[in-house]
């Protein structure tokens, strides 16, 4: 029996939750409700599209140079930082940025349907050899929902006896018309790290995105609504559980040395990250406790 069977058989929902070899090389979860269809990758728990049903068109972005299986993280969609965000809090540790999570298989755990929904649950728990990276041994679960909105909710949780400290992200890659095109709102008087120039600045009015950008909000839950005037559409980013928003494009130089992108692709995407980032937003869990970081996307016409 293959993989996709043996999930089919165990968490299949007949139309509405389906489990499918992808074109990108590993098993694809499908969700499918009246209001609209999400992909997500066994690898790294990771959503790589979702289109509502009443525009079709695709709300997130993905690189059509992603492959599953490769080791690697998949460039788009909504990857997992987790359990650090950025390069890890320990320099000698040898540890890549942005966690472990995004390159390995998480577990389905658990489906359901209503008549609104489709739901997945997926999970992950940190192995022997992973447990350096914490103060304890922890796991942590991801539970994605289709109707019609995108809602997308991860949860660390601590199953050891010492507190665990950690910063995460939904790293979510979202597609524009053109990155000209576009304005970010939400986010006014908030201040913020420019991480290129590692100085802080008060956000006055909308965001645009003329260059490279690599910006972390700090303390703030706000609303992040991307206006695409090219598209008129608007995207609204809500959250809960978060007090962090990166804002991401790494523009063309950058882009030419991820090796992922094709040539002007940064053109065609911002990142709207819902996030917990130290110092000044990192998370602890206490013993026998959890932490839930929720993010709904919903379009505007």
């Amino acid at each position: 029996m293959t993989l996709t069977d043996s999930l089919t058989e165990a968490f299949g929902r007949p139309g509405r939750i389906t489990f499918e070899q992808s074109p990108l090389g590993g098993v694809v979860i499908r969700l499918s409700a009246p209001g609209g269809t999400a992909l997500i990758a066994l690898q790294g728990a990771q959503v790589l599209s979702w289109t509502p049903s009443d525009t079709n068109v695709d709300v997130l972005w993905l690189s059509p140079q992603s492959r599953i299986g490769t080791g690697k993280p998949l460039r788009g969609g909504i990857p997992v930082c987790w359990p650090w965000f950025g390069s890890h809090p320990d320099p000698t540790s040898g540890a890549g940025a942005h966690g472990f999570v995004r390159a390995v298989d998480w577990r389905v755990l658990q489906t359901a349907i209503s008549n609104t929904q489709a739901r997945v649950t997926l999970g992950f728990e940190l192995s022997q050899a992973n447990e350096a990276n914490l103060e304890g041994p922890a796991a942590v679960q991801i539970e994605i929902s289709v109707s019609t909105v995108l809602d997308v909710a991860l949860t660390t949780l601590n199953l050891g006896s010492t507190s665990i400290s950690i910063s995460e992200a939904l790293h979510s890659y979202f597609a524009v018309s053109d990155i000209a095109s576009i304005e970010l709102k939400g986010l006014e008087g908030r201040t913020y790290l420019d991480q290129l120039s590692a100085k802080s600045f008060e956000q006055t009015g909308s965001i645009a995105i003329p260059a490279e950008t690599d910006r972390i909000y700090w303390n703030t839950s706000d609303t992040v609504i991307i206006h695409d005037t090219a598209l008129n559409r608007r995207i609204a980013i809500s959250k809960a559980g978060s007090a962090s928003t990166v804002v991401w494009n790494p523009w063309q130089e950058k882009s030419a040395r991820l090796g992922d992108m094709a040539d002007g692709a940064f053109r065609n995407m911002v990142c709207v990250e819902t996030a917990n980032v130290g110092p000044h937003n990192q998370i602890t869990v206490s013993p026998g406790h959890s932490h839930t970081m929720a993010m709904r996307i919903e379009v505007q016409v």
